[in-house]
């Protein structure tokens, strides 16, 4: 059987899942790049009375791979697929970049492992529905407001004395700066600006910032002890040194219930840890980094992953049952 990951060519967690999967005695592992749709890969599907459906994908001229024989898919970072469209006009260029993304209800309908889930991926980058995920699973967020308003920025900026930030409703992986603290010459000229849906929140204050990598039902937890003016993207620098951290009983439980809810294989959920000793939930990345807090906290989690990608028994979505009778 056959694993795929999906991602950057220069993707380092690529690799180092790749590297152990190599450790667990499975190479049949085909590395993938959508950008080269078209150009380096081609795919066929059969599908008719006669044809069970599956598809082949053609990899360069000797990797051919059979749909039936993938049995996991890392769904990575996928890249945008890069046709030679530049002298195209602007609507035959729309039509050719994304007529592709069809071909990822066809990844799906081998009911391999995905990890994750391209539709629960897609949905899980939503911030607000995150949140009320969040709190439906026990977990406490931070004050938050999503507005289009001017005046109601004021008065979220005046509540908490100025300590607010904002980052925008949908994650996106290569965005460094995502989550910025907004800044006294920012807010003067907030009449100034005609505001795009933005999500602010209160700014919390914590003693340490933690990151917990879930796989399946496992959970692998480190923390860094925070400056109280070190903004939360700093921590995703290689310079940060984690250190273990065990969770509460209780706090694993919720944030297993809300990969549950959220339908994940795998992902990296951020919480800051309050002086009182509460856990508040600051966002969910399904394509989380972890190489540094693998490094500086020697935790397994590269070993973790590839053990779940290559497990025969994991859990999967179903299939959408076919009503008969409307067939």
């Amino acid at each position: 059987m056959s694993i795929l990951i999906i991602s950057e060519p220069n993707d380092t967690h690529a690799h180092s899942i790749i590297t152990a999967l190599g450790k667990h005695k499975v190479s049949d592992v085909h590395s993938l790049d959508f950008s080269n749709f078209s150009a380096l890969m081609s795919m066929n599907l059969a599908l008719s009375v006669r044809d069970s459906g599956k598809f082949w994908l053609q990899i360069g001229q000797n990797k051919l791979i059979d749909s039936t024989e993938i049995s996991a898919v890392w769904w990575r970072r996928p890249q945008n697929y890069r046709q030679h469209i530049q002298s195209l006009k602007p609507l035959s260029r729309h039509f050719a970049m994304t007529e592709p993304t069809s071909l990822h209800g066809l990844w799906q309908d081998n009911h391999c492992l995905w990890v994750n889930n391209v539709v629960r991926d897609a949905a899980a980058a939503h911030r607000p529905w995150q949140l009320e995920l969040a709190k439906q699973c026990g977990l406490r967020v931070p004050d938050t407001l999503l507005t289009t308003t001017a005046d109601r920025v004021k008065q979220f900026w005046q509540r908490y004395h100025g300590e607010i930030i904002y980052k925008p409703l949908l994650q996106a992986f290569r965005s460094e700066y995502e989550t910025r603290k907004m800044k006294p010459e920012e807010f003067a000229q907030i009449d100034k600006v005609q505001l795009e849906p933005i999500l602010f929140q209160q700014w919390i204050r914590g003693t340490a910032y933690i990151r917990a990598t879930i796989i399946g039902t496992e959970i692998l937890t480190a923390a860094v002890d925070m400056d109280k003016n070190m903004p939360f993207h700093t921590t995703q620098s290689s310079s940060v040194h984690y250190r273990r951290h065990s969770l509460t009983a209780i706090m694993q439980d919720r944030l297993l219930l809300f990969m549950k809810q959220i339908c994940l294989e795998y992902g990296v959920i951020d919480l800051c840890l309050r002086p009182d000793g509460e856990y508040v939930f600051l966002e969910s990345h399904s394509a989380g980094e972890f190489l540094t807090v693998e490094r500086t906290c020697q935790l397994p989690i590269s070993d973790k992953l590839a053990k779940h990608l290559a497990r025969n028994n994991a859990s999967k979505i179903p299939p959408v049952p076919v009503d008969k009778k409307a067939a």
